[in-house]
């Protein structure tokens, strides 16, 4: 892209293209080499700005993954949402692989996943922090609500399942792409075969035992409670 197409934006349609076409350069980047290894100076020339003028439009790189990352929640709880509204009952396994399958074939939203507590987070500034922690509990409160409504959680149930969810899957994806050299060791040595790590099934496993445990739970909740109650 030219230098001239990148003159500072003067309207707020102007500004919002440019702030998207910044958004769209780091979504591929990262994409393409992992968010941790991308620079400001790197989207900067993807875009065909100088590091300094994007700075007009987003505080830091971590602000502008941090956006990202707040896309990925939407997304992700959008179509996670659509396929358990669909449903009128699920088992604790079927919830699990839906989990994990809308998460493992999202993997730039597992790296950002990983990434926002570590640095997107610490980098920016607490209204920043704000805007992106109530835009995730927006979505977290949806999709809680299908929970409740399909296995009959709690919320604070609802919650750890989905924290549990994305806080693995984040750093499952970690594990599953750990470079060449590395993947290279992993699968020359039998010893080391536990490092190869596949995030979807994995992740199904640990979410199916965290449900079927909360429903196990939950029947011997009611039935303590029926017993403290005494006959009708």
């Amino acid at each position: 892209m030219n230098e001239p197409a990148f003159q500072r934006a003067r309207s707020a349609e102007a500004k919002q293209a440019r702030e998207q076409a910044i958004l769209d350069a780091a979504r591929t980047l990262g994409r393409q080499r992992g968010v941790r290894d991308i620079t400001l100076t790197d989207i900067a020339t993807a875009v065909g700005m100088h590091k300094s003028a994007l700075l007009r439009y987003f505080e830091t790189r971590e602000q502008i993954f941090l956006e990202l990352t707040a896309e990925g929640w939407r997304q992700w709880s959008a179509d996670l949402s659509r396929d358990l509204a669909g449903r009128t009952q699920a088992t604790p396994a079927e919830i699990a692989a839906t989990f994990a399958g809308t998460l493992a074939e999202r993997p730039l939203f597992c790296d950002l996943l990983a990434q926002a507590p570590l640095n997107l987070e610490r980098n920016v500034s607490i209204e920043s922090v704000r805007s992106f922690k109530l835009a995730t509990l927006h979505e977290v409160e949806l999709i809680g609500g299908e929970l409740r409504r399909l296995l009959g959680l709690t919320e604070s149930q609802s919650v750890d399942t989905i924290a549990t969810a994305t806080s693995m899957a984040g750093a499952l994806w970690q594990m599953a792409t750990p470079g060449t050299r590395l993947r290279e060791l992993y699968t020359s040595d039998p010893r080391l075969g536990h490092a190869v790590v596949e995030v979807e099934p994995r992740l199904t496993r640990v979410l199916t035992a965290l449900l079927t445990g909360f429903g196990v739970q939950s029947t011997r909740t009611t039935e303590a409670a029926r017993t403290a109650a005494g006959p009708p």
